[in-house]
């Protein structure tokens, strides 16, 4: 089948190599040329693991190009809209100028009998709105098929999907959905035949189904951080909470984990546009429900740098502090809403001289922060550091020897706002640690870290 694929971002460009994959022949279309040169060299413009493997595979196969002429989608018989729905920049509401330009910039270019079906992540009423642009052209049949990737696994979640829905005319039972079904049957038809569980909706449904999904998954967090909170005013370990409910198999475990919290592109605009939809409806409950995930997710972050403060002596000004990670979660380069980035405008606002690091995001970090100082090598930021904050979990951080990093810092003070750090072990280093939840407040502001004079040109340590 041809297909084209509207928007060429973190979903878009995932979205074409995969179909080239299955064996379609696709172009993926986007208004940035500078993006679509970078894409026809097979390389992504950004980190994404597995993709720039997945985009060589189909321009070898020919299957596969980009473009930023929308003429060039003509041939298309379905067309996957793609494009982003960011936070609206004067309310909660997502912005759909970008949707309903690209489907306007395509509707001259669609074959008669063409199927349009989108991706993005929308509030309910979106379909009922393009149905408005496309007025003109009623042969042309409109679908909903929500994408259900994560960053840093965008392409395992493509290739062995956890489901595919379908959002249709009637939904389901009615024979008006059908023609749609059979051309999101003949794209999947792999994925299909593998077994991946499939569902046939009405549009209301689908274009609510990832909203839900993700205002699930951040109550999740919200929850286990708000447990995190009362274990440090209790003297509970939330670890060890999280661990015991997770056990319970009407829980489970995942997003059960207490931390900095949840950033991203995704899961903080969702649940504020899904807040706003609850709104628009009239539905209270599940706008006040968001509201207070929401809150506690933020809250979150200036607890982080309030604990920083207790383990700087109460005073952050002046203090040389390392902070490990500008993603907003590892094996990815987004740094959009970044909770590690919040926390290090919030120390340096406070007087801290901050040094950020990370693998993968220094430079759209630096190039969006500049008032902050970066550094590449996590050696060369960790030194003469009076205080480590771990606040992305990469995997090169969370296997951090702490007798070597030991002997880079000025002070052995950790804040292990992740939790992921083997606390006993980095203590038996001599290193003070601390993390959310661990019930240490009391302990904490009382224990003073042993400093250090650190030698560079030697390495020599000295306990002053």
């Amino acid at each position: 089948m041809k297909i084209s694929v509207i928007g060429c971002g973190y979903l878009g460009a995932v979205h074409a190599a995969t179909l080239a994959s299955m064996g379609h022949t696709v172009v993926g279309i986007d208004v940035d040329a500078q993006k679509v040169a970078h894409l026809n060299k097979g390389f992504a413009p950004f980190h994404e693991p597995g993709l720039d493997e997945l985009l060589k595979d189909g321009f070898a196969t020919g299957r596969l190009s980009f473009s930023a002429e929308f003429e060039d989608a003509a041939s298309a018989s379905l067309h996957f809209l793609c494009v982003g729905t960011p936070q609206s920049k004067t309310s909660d509401t997502a912005d759909l100028s970008y949707l309903i330009a690209a489907t306007k910039s395509l509707l001259p270019h669609l074959a008669k009998g063409a199927v349009l079906v989108g991706k993005s992540t929308v509030p309910v009423g979106t379909v009922d709105m393009l149905r408005g642009v496309l007025a003109r052209r009623p042969d042309v049949l409109l679908g909903w098929n929500p994408e259900f990737l994560r960053q840093g696994t965008a392409v395992k979640d493509s290739l062995v999907p956890d489901r595919l829905v379908y959002g249709v005319p009637g939904g389901n039972s009615s024979a008006a959905g059908v023609p749609v079904t059979k051309a999101l049957d003949a794209v999947y038809e792999p994925l299909i035949s593998a077994g991946i569980p499939r569902l046939v909706c009405n549009f209301a449904t689908a274009e609510l189904i990832k909203s839900a999904a993700n205002a699930f998954l951040a109550t999740k967090v919200s929850f286990i951080n708000a447990m995190a909170e009362l274990c440090d005013a209790s003297g509970a370990d939330v670890s060890e909470l999280s661990e015991a409910m997770g056990l319970d198999p009407r829980i489970g475990n995942r997003y059960l984990h207490a931390g900095l919290g949840f950033g991203g592109g995704c899961l903080p605009k969702d649940i504020r546009s899904f807040r706003a939809q609850a709104r628009a409806l009239d539905v209270s409950s599940v706008e006040e429900w968001m509201g207070v995930v929401d809150s506690v997710n933020l809250g979150q972050r200036a607890r982080t740098v309030e604990v920083a403060r207790e383990l700087c002596r109460g005073h952050l000004s002046g203090r040389t502090v390392t902070v490990l990670g500008a993603a907003f979660k590892p094996d990815t380069d987004d740094i959009r809403d970044s909770p590690a980035l919040d926390v290090a405008l919030q120390l340096a606002a406070a007087g801290a001289h901050v040094t950020v690091t990370d693998p993968k995001a220094i430079n759209n970090a630096w190039m969006r922060y500049p008032q902050l100082r970066f550094e590449s090598s996590t050696t060369r930021a960790l030194e003469g550091a009076e205080l480590v904050l771990l606040l992305t979990e990469w995997e090169e951080y969370r296997s951090l020897s702490p007798e070597a990093v030991g002997a880079l810092v000025r002070r052995r003070t950790v804040l292990d706002a992740r939790n992921v750090l083997d606390a006993a072990a980095w203590e038996a280093a001599g290193w003070t640690v601390r993390g959310l939840g661990t019930g240490a407040t009391a302990e904490a502001s009382t224990v003073t870290a042993p400093v250090i004079s650190v030698d560079n040109s030697k390495r020599g340590v000295t306990i002053l």
